[in-house]
């Protein structure tokens, strides 16, 4: 197993994973990861990478008519909107995020590669709403010890693993102390 950088001392950026603490207390955000696809000056987004809804594609468009898989709530930003990542470079005008991993792209150019299959369910994942921070907001939750940044970041983890086994893997992934949080229990009491 390969380890990578570990800090909670990295800076957040483009490509990055937001790991929440083990007790964070914003249940939007309990146990998640976040998925940073934008950060600069002006704030902060991305996506939550864990968390399915229990809507599969096919019931939020119907022109997708081949996928049943579930969506993902992306964060409590804007849920009537609906992005997608994936690891297809062919989709006119992605945005690359991190390594193979990219974000969104021409529509009409993921229908075309939906409808002749050239996209397989396990290269891409929709999201409802994203995850956003206006600026200084995330770098204060990060003084005030809520996210870890993470740069294990790579297109197995976030469409291969379970997405209830992400959080774990990321944080055991980190090595050291981290690897401690990932087996906190969820509930302390029940220790």
């Amino acid at each position: 197993m390969e380890f990578f950088k570990y800090s909670n001392k990295l800076k957040p950026e483009k490509g990055r994973l937001l790991i929440s603490e083990p007790y964070l207390p914003d249940p939007n955000f309990e146990r998640t990861v976040v998925l940073l696809c934008e950060h600069n000056d002006e704030g902060s987004f991305g996506f939550v990478v864990n968390k399915p809804s229990i809507i599969h594609i096919n019931e939020v468009m119907e022109d997708i008519r081949n996928m049943e898989d579930k969506v993902f709530v992306g964060g409590p930003v804007q849920q009537d909107t609906l992005h997608f990542l994936h690891r297809n470079t062919h989709i006119e005008n992605a945005v690359n995020i991190h390594g193979e991993i990219y974000w969104g792209g021409d529509f009409e150019s993921l229908m075309m590669q939906l409808d002749i299959a050239a996209i397989q369910s396990a290269d891409i994942r929709f999201y409802l709403g994203y995850s956003g921070w206006s600026q200084g907001q995330l770098e204060s939750e990060l003084q005030d010890d809520s996210w870890i940044v993470c740069d294990f970041v790579t297109d197995e983890l976030l469409f291969d693993t379970d997405p209830a086994d992400i959080w774990k893997k990321a944080l055991d992934n980190m090595g050291g102390r981290f690897s401690v949080y990932s087996n906190y229990p969820v509930d302390p009491r029940l220790n």
